[in-house]
C-alpha cells in the first residue's frame, strides 16, 4: 500500500480582500500560491463553515493559484449570520446568489477558467456552479457528496435514522427542541436559532453545531468540537444551515443528480468515505452512477472530515494529477 499523501506545508496569502457582490453583502476572498499557476477555486462546506488556512495546503503552491472565499454571511464575509441582520438580507442568501457570486470572482480576478474544488455543502455548490457554467470549469473535485434531498436531510436530522448510531449524542441534539416537537426538528429549529434573544438561540446553535462536529470523524476530534461550539460561530453556522436546509438548497428536488449530465465531459474525482455518518455514501454512488466517466474512490477508513488520512491522501493525489493533466 503506498504511503498516504498528507497536507502541502503551510503558506500565507499574497492577496486578500472584501468583495462587495450587491444586495448589501461583501465576500472575503484570498489568493495564495503561484500567481502563474493553475487557478482553482476551493469551496467550503456547512453551508456556513467559513474557510480555514489549511484549505490551502491540498494543492500544490507551485503550481496552482489557489482562490478561497467565505460564502454569503460566513467567516469573514459581511454582514455575519451571528448578528441580527434584516430579513431581506437572508432573502439575498441562496444558491444561485453564491452562483453569481463566483463568477463575479472569477470575473474580478481576471480568470478565464479554473478548477472547482468542493467538500459535503461545497460538493453541493461546486456542482451547482458547474451546471450554470459548465464551460468555465476545467476540472472537478468533490468530497463527501451532498445534493440536498430530502433523504439526506432525513438522515441527519429526522428521527429514526443516526439515533440508531449516535444515541446519546442524538439525545443532546434534541435536546433544545421540546418533544412535541421532535417530528419536525428543521422548522423547530429554525424557529429558535432566528429568535433574536441570545437566551433563546445560543443553545439550539450550539447543540446543533456541536452535532455535526462530532459526528463527521472516526476518531473524536475535541479540538474541532470546541471550535464548532464557540457561540459566534456555532450561531452563524446553525442559522446558516438552518436557513439553506428549510429551502431545500433553493433548488428542486433531486435537481442536481438530475442535471449531472450537463457536466459529464468535465474531468472529475469524486472521493467518499465509506464511514461518512454525515454525507452517506449512498448519494456519492448516486453521483458516480450518473458521471460514468469521474474517477471515483471510496476511502474504506473514512468519514466525512476531508482532513482524515484516507480522504486526504485521496484528495491530494487528484489535484497533483489533475495539475499534470492541465500542464499547469
Amino acid at each position: 500500500m503506498h504511503e498516504r499523501r498528507g497536507f502541502y506545508p503551510e503558506i500565507e496569502p499574497w492577496s486578500t480582500q472584501m468583495l462587495p457582490v450587491g444586495d448589501g453583502h461583501e465576500v472575503y476572498v484570498e489568493q495564495s500560491g503561484n500567481p502563474d499557476g493553475i487557478p482553482v477555486i476551493f469551496v467550503h462546506g456547512g453551508p456556513g463553515s467559513g474557510t480555514s488556512p489549511r484549505q490551502r495546503r491540498v494543492f500544490d503552491p507551485e503550481r496552482y493559484r489557489i482562490v478561497l472565499f467565505d460564502q454569503r454571511m460566513a467567516g469573514r464575509s459581511t454582514p455575519h449570520a451571528s448578528t441580527t441582520v434584516a430579513p431581506d438580507v437572508w432573502a439575498t442568501n441562496t444558491t444561485a446568489h453564491l452562483v453569481a457570486d463566483m463568477e463575479l470572482i472569477r470575473e474580478q480576478l481576471g480568470i478565464g477558467t479554473w478548477q472547482v474544488f468542493g467538500g459535503s455543502w461545497g460538493s453541493f455548490l461546486a456542482l451547482a456552479y458547474a451546471q450554470a457554467h459548465p464551460d468555465r470549469v476545467t476540472a472537478l473535485v468533490l468530497r463527501g457528496i451532498f445534493t440536498l434531498r430530502r433523504r439526506e436531510l432525513a438522515w441527519m436530522y429526522e428521527r429514526g435514522h443516526l439515533e440508531h448510531v449516535y444515541p446519546d449524542l442524538w439525545a443532546e441534539f434534541v435536546a433544545p427542541i421540546p418533544a412535541e416537537r421532535h417530528g419536525d426538528l428543521l422548522l423547530a429549529y429554525h424557529e429558535l436559532l432566528f429568535d433574536p434573544d441570545p437566551e433563546v438561540h445560543l443553545a439550539p446553535a450550539q447543540a446543533w453545531s456541536g452535532w455535526e462536529a462530532r459526528i463527521i470523524t472516526v476518531e473524536p476530534d475535541d479540538e474541532g468540537y470546541r471550535k464548532a461550539v464557540e457561540p459566534r460561530q456555532a450561531l452563524s453556522f446553525a442559522r446558516i444551515e438552518s436557513h439553506y436546509f428549510v429551502h431545500g438548497g433553493f433548488v428542486r428536488e433531486g435537481q442536481l443528480l438530475q442535471e449531472a449530465p450537463r457536466v459529464a465531459h468535465i474531468p472529475t474525482v469524486i472521493v467518499q468515505g465509506r464511514l461518512d455518518m454525515c454525507t452517506p455514501a449512498r448519494t456519492a454512488f448516486d453521483l458516480a452512477e450518473r458521471l460514468p466517466e469521474a474517477d471515483f474512490v471510496v476511502v474504506p477508513d473514512a468519514g466525512h472530515a476531508f482532513s482524515e488520512p484516507g480522504t486526504l491522501d485521496a484528495l491530494v493525489r487528484a489535484t497533483d494529477r489533475l495539475a499534470g493533466r492541465q500542464g499547469g
